[in-house]
């Protein structure tokens, strides 16, 4: 990833973000990162560490905000939750997401999937609240307001639900593209980072025309005051010493994902957070 400009929130951060998005679509569906012959076949893409942190969703709802093409949140529904809804910006991810869920067999009663951004989810979604709200894995980066996104995610789940996050770890944001070893950025940055780079992390090498994006980095702290502060309690916070794609040129693959050379100290690479409404 080249090093980012900075300035003041464009006023179009929101459309150039989802021309992004939308154009990728295609990509993601042909290509083998989210694999979906494998899904359709039954390949869980949820990480080990989820589902364990998660825990047993049979007979539950389950909220996705940012969803994509919905593999994770119809993966969730085949762990027993009772009724799944996605939610994404992009128009094309959600149509992809309604086509696995009908060729999956999943109705709307049991899988829907909605267009909307995710500051106006709770105009925009058939309920008022979900057992589990559960969003990540790319998603914070996108949001410029990371305490308005935390007040609508906490006001969409029901008494005694709990919000799970699980995200890349925002020390990944400064340190350098190739060894990942030397911070080269600042992390309490919080200026919009306009970026202007072709393809796609699930097709590298391919031409694309949308190629600018806007992205903000939100420090974990941030992130964690910000939950509490919308009234939900931590229940806890873990950090993880593997990533889910090539975010550094020195990563080696093991074990399903991607990590530091074995002779390295590790860091961490992303973080998971559960946070129970009373």
């Amino acid at each position: 990833m080249s090093s980012p400009s900075h300035s003041r929130s464009p006023a179009d951060w929101r459309e150039s973000n989802r021309a992004n998005w939308d154009e990728r679509v295609p990509l993601h569906t042909a290509g083998d990162y989210y694999d979906l012959d494998g899904f359709r076949a039954g390949k869980d893409p949820l990480r080990p560490f989820e589902l364990a942190e998660v825990g047993d969703v049979t007979g539950k709802s389950l909220l996705h905000l940012q969803c994509h093409i919905g593999t994770d949140t119809l993966s969730w529904a085949r762990h027993g939750a009772t009724r799944v809804v996605g939610l994404d910006f992009s128009e094309p991810a959600v149509a992809v997401a309604r086509d696995l869920a009908a060729g999956l067999g999943l109705g709307p009663e049991r899988a829907e999937f909605v267009t909307s951004d995710v500051y106006d989810a709770a105009s925009a979604l058939p309920e008022p609240s979900y057992d589990i709200v559960y969003t990540g894995t790319g998603a914070l980066c996108w949001l410029p307001d990371i305490r308005r996104w935390a007040e609508t995610a906490a006001g969409l789940v029901a008494p005694g639900g709990f919000l799970y996050l699980a995200e890349f770890h925002p020390l990944t944001d400064v340190l350098d593209d190739e060894t990942g070893s030397r911070v080269v950025r600042d992390y309490f940055d919080r200026e919009p980072q306009v970026y202007d780079l072709p393809g796609t992390y699930a097709a590298e090498s391919t031409a694309t025309v949308h190629n600018r994006t806007v992205q903000w980095t939100h420090p974990l702290g941030e992130v964690v005051s910000a939950l509490a502060a919308a009234g939900l309690r931590i229940e806890f916070l873990h950090e993880h010493d593997v990533s889910l794609f090539r975010r550094f040129e020195a990563f080696e693959q093991r074990d399903g994902y991607f990590r530091l050379p074995a002779d390295r100290p590790r860091i961490p690479l992303m973080y998971s957070l559960r946070a129970a409404k009373a």
